[in-house]
């Protein structure tokens, strides 16, 4: 009981943000009573709500330390209090859950171990030594165990393991760690882990699924182990054997793994590990980060082949622990997928897909809801720069600037999808989907819609998807028959994304540079410069058009991109000739006779392929196994060398803007490896002249406008170098410069772009 003072006050409290499942109900219990308050706290399904009684004093200390002392986890937004009548309660309790139909509230993504679970995992003495389940309610799996609000454990995945006395009474001790943790479990309750043979079979014997697993890893074998949102596929990273044997299974010939090491020291005998990097690896998110690689590093040479970074992660489950524990070298820990796939969650699924490619199965029986896939980011300028939005971020809501009048839904790209859900000025982008080329990135992509539409009790009235007629996602969005279906501009869509996580409505320059995009005027686009706001753009500048022989097939063979640059003048045809002598003469008389016949040559202005012409005219590469290899072999080969700035023309068009003339810049490329000039270097001064005319057309346009902020977006701004070169030129010269941050600058940023965009319309016509 608690002792009530004379004179007592009372008030209601809501407070709105991430603040269930993360230990928001158990830290306001513990709050309460230092302040010798009594009341109650309960979820809802639109808020966490509160009772509070006792003297004015303490209830406003409790309202201040509610703010300052919240969860490591929890995300407060606001916090509404509203006076009461004290009813004379005695006590402060947890209630259960009040359903609220029509509410919505973020749902907190999954989470890495915790110092202390950690602490309890590898000492032998704790009931849950071991144990590759243990989480507390500062960590371990939400988003994809639960299947509806208010986050309870009836409504996750775990309410089939009852929980044993022990842990029932952790559960409900006000004070324990793992007060209310409605992943709580230990050995004795919780989800059971086991080992199968790629021939179905679970293995006898007196060894554990986790030595079975170390001792095929150690010989290596190739493993498929279920974690969070979904199974990786796991080899000895440092083993040529091995990772070539994953390769060749897994059909994904070049492009680069990702490697999971036990820690930071670890971590630092592979790649340089700045400050901001280590603060990435560290993060509760636990993503792969893109460091660059020590030339004495262990891993096998076909990890990232052709590159200068490599994708590392610490671990964050208990079981990614337990084996980096076990073993003493690093992991190959990629997408348990066939290349361009989903990831597969289900067990059944993973033995149907995978079987063919994995030695042996750890499996778990803790149900995933969710995929979810790893995040990926990389430091420009010691700045986080996101790649892949996934696991730890979603589905974690962003704001739009502007309140959308109704419920919308924006499809995506094609390519690398994402979908947004929005309610007001609340999106929800889902974490990344993949490309829209096949039944399964289909059905995951209805899979997870229908997901978020349950989570977040979203029906859309109004659907917005790109103005490109032949993607599915467009198809997606004008099958659902909605009463409002709006198109955009695809690189318009780019700039708004990052316009909108800056919250920014009023006009901007924008820079967009990507691969390709349907454009206004039916040609390719990929290397604009719009201006404009929400609402609308208009085109200041572009790349000089060039015809890309075999369309889509010249982003898998950039000589075909370098053929079309060749084919616009005399000057640059006689530079680059010689360059395609190595091409199968059968293939190259294909691609010459598009380009005669104007037949599957569209005319594109594509920064992408720009930069696929360049890595051919420079000799890197002729054909690509994956998109933007080119691209990112010519940025690692680039390095951090002084380089050189050759002019670029840039040249009034007929609509009133400006077209930069990249010509000249691959015939002197051309003509000085030829001279024998260091290639590496060559590399480093295209990047630099690209950057360099990119900013004189950016300050044409501005003198034109008047505007001083530019936005940049699109995938090719994954590229470290650029992005720093010319953020870094154009800040210099006054401009307020806004990059993404809490998306990529790629296509997984497409959809909140689309939100934003539809948002401002539909607002506009209301």
């Amino acid at each position: 009981m608690i002792p009530r003072p004379a004179v007592r006050a009372a008030c209601l409290v809501r407070v709105r943000g991430v603040v269930q499942g993360v230990g928001f109900r158990p830290f306001v219990h513990r709050l309460a009573l230092r302040h010798r308050l009594s009341g109650w706290v309960r979820n809802a399904s639109g808020d966490v709500q509160l009772t509070l009684e006792g003297e004015s004093e303490d209830i406003s200390g409790f309202l201040t330390e509610l703010r300052t002392e919240a969860p490591p986890l929890a995300s407060i937004e606001e916090v509404e209090v509203e006076a009461a009548t004290p009813q004379g309660l005695n006590e402060f309790a947890i209630e259960d859950s009040a359903d609220q139909p029509g509410q919505r509230l973020p749902v907190p993504p999954d989470v890495a171990i915790c110092p202390a679970c950690e602490r309890e995992l590898l000492e032998p003495a704790n009931r849950r030594a071991g144990y590759p389940f243990i989480t507390c309610t500062d960590c371990g799996p939400r988003f994809t165990v639960i299947e509806h609000l208010p986050y309870d454990r009836e409504r996750t995945t775990m309410r089939v393991f009852d929980q044993c006395p022990a842990c029932a009474d952790e559960y409900s001790t006000p004070g324990d760690r793992r007060h209310h943790s409605e992943t709580n479990s230990c050995p004795v309750c919780g989800p059971r882990l086991w080992f199968e043979t790629a021939s179905g079979g679970i293995e006898a014997g007196g060894a554990s699924p986790l030595e079975r697993t170390v001792a095929m890893l150690r010989d290596g074998g190739i493993v498929a182990i279920r974690g969070f949102g979904g199974y990786h596929l796991a080899c000895d990273a440092t083993s040529s054997a091995a990772v070539a044997r994953l390769r060749r299974r897994k059909h994904r010939e070049a492009k680069p793994l990702a490697v999971m090491v036990r820690d930071l020291e670890a971590a630092g005998r592979v790649g340089e590990l700045p400050r901001a990097e280590r603060e990435l690896l560290e993060r509760r998110e636990r993503p792969i980060v893109l460091v660059r690689t020590r030339a004495d590093h262990p891993l096998a040479a076909e990890i990232a082949p052709g590159l200068d970074t490599v994708g590392i992660m610490l671990p964050s489950t208990p079981l990614h622990l337990l084996l980096l524990e076990a073993l003493d070298r690093p992991l190959v820990m990629t997408s348990g997928n066939r290349s361009e796939e989903p990831i597969a969650i289900d067990n059944a699924e993973a033995r149907g897909r995978l079987a063919d490619i994995a030695d042996g199965f750890l499996m778990h029986d803790r149900e995933i809801l969710s995929r979810c896939d790893d995040s990926v980011l990389r430091v420009v300028a010691d700045q986080p720069v996101l790649l892949r939005r996934a696991r730890g971020f979603a589905p974690l809501p962003l704001r739009l600037p502007l309140a959308s009048p109704v419920p919308l839904l924006a499809v995506g790209p094609h390519l690398k999808n994402t979908f947004t859900l929005v309610h007001g000025n609340m999106a929800w982008v889902s974490p990344h989907i993949g490309d829209l080329e096949s039944l399964e990135g289909l059905e995951h992509f209805q899979h997870t819609l229908a997901m978020y539409r349950r989570l977040f009790r979203l029906d859309p009235e109004a659907v917005v998807h790109d103005q490109h007629p032949g993607y599915l996602s467009t198809r997606i969005a004008t099958e659902m028959g909605l009463p409002t279906t709006l198109a955009v501009q695809h690189h318009h869509a780019h700039i708004a994304a990052v316009m909108a996580e800056h919250g920014v409505t009023e006009p901007v320059l924008g820079v967009a540079y990507d691969g390709t995009g349907y454009g206004l005027d039916g040609a390719v686009w990929g290397a604009e410069i719009l201006a404009g706001d929400l609402t609308g753009f208009r085109r200041l500048g572009h790349l000089r058009y060039a015809p890309l022989p075999g369309g889509d097939l010249a982003a898998r063979r950039p000589w075909r991109a370098a053929l079309g640059y060749a084919a616009l003048d005399s000057v640059t045809r006689t530079a680059l000739s010689p360059l395609f002598d190595g091409i199968p003469a059968a293939e190259r008389a294909v691609a010459e006779r598009q380009l005669e016949a104007q037949i599957n040559a569209p005319l594109a202005s594509s920064m992408g392929r720009l930069f696929d012409a360049a890595a051919f005219v420079l000799g890197i590469r002729q054909v690509a196994a994956y998109e933007g290899q080119a691209a990112m072999e010519l940025e690692a080969l680039a390095g951090r060398r002084i380089a050189a700035e050759y002019p670029l023309p840039i040249e009034p068009d007929d609509a009133g803007g400006w077209v930069m003339d990249p010509t000249p810049l691959l015939a002197r490329l051309a003509l000085r490896r030829q001279r024998g000039l260091d290639v590496g270097d060559l590399a480093a001064d295209f990047h630099a002249s690209v950057a360099r005319a990119t900013e004189l057309l950016v300050g044409r346009a501005a003198e034109a406008t008047g505007l001083s902020t530019v936005a940049l977006g699109g995938g090719v701004f994954q590229n470290a170098r650029l992005l720093e070169s010319l953020r870094s030129r154009l800040t210099c010269r006054g401009f307020r410069v806004l990059v993404a941050r809490n998306l990529p600058p790629n296509d997984g940023a497409v959809s909140y772009g689309q939100a934003a965009m539809a948002a401002a319309i539909l607002s506009l016509r209301r």
